[in-house]
């Protein structure tokens, strides 16, 4: 870890910390009180949306406020060759535009998910010479603060008093 802070200390980089993270759309089940025979209808707005996946990245650089900057991916069902998360185009549009907002260079941790280790995001990495990539041991969640912002979020959607 001191090690990632150094190279961005050395490089004058933002060091940022990046995970995703999805969430099921469908209802969750439950009762409710109605009138003896008149069974209550509750209507959903995720109809036809089956998953919401969220990439974001914790942004750190000495001097400076951290910055929190994410995107959002809907996935609306099975459809043959589509993936579920984030494509890697999808990560590079995200590292583009944290590019763009920090304004300047990139010391990028994340883990080893099959997309961030994938040819095509090797390719997509080596073209952009502000980014520097390191990944994460094999499951380390303790080592990336992005964990924390999934767990508060899963928290607060689970209602008051959580």
């Amino acid at each position: 870890m001191a090690r990632h802070k150094k190279t961005a200390a050395d490089l004058g980089a933002w060091l940022c910390f990046e995970d995703e993270a999805g969430q099921g759309l469908r209802p969750p089940k439950g009762r409710t009180w109605g009138r003896r025979g008149h069974t209550p209808v509750v209507r959903v707005t995720a109809a036809g949306t089956k998953r919401v996946s969220m990439a974001a990245l914790i942004c750190t650089k000495s001097g400076h406020r951290p910055r929190l900057i994410y995107r959002t991916h809907l996935d609306r069902g099975p459809a043959k060759g589509r993936r579920k998360g984030f494509t890697e185009n999808e990560y590079a549009r995200l590292l583009d535009a944290a590019h763009q907002q920090l304004g300047g260079p990139v010391v990028l941790v994340w883990d080893n998910l099959n997309t961030h280790i994938s040819r095509t995001m090797r390719q997509l990495i080596d073209a952009r010479l502000w980014l520097t990539v390191y990944q994460l041991p094999p499951y380390a969640p303790e080592f990336n603060p992005v964990e924390g912002v999934w767990s508060h979020l899963k928290r607060s959607l689970s209602g008051p008093g959580s």
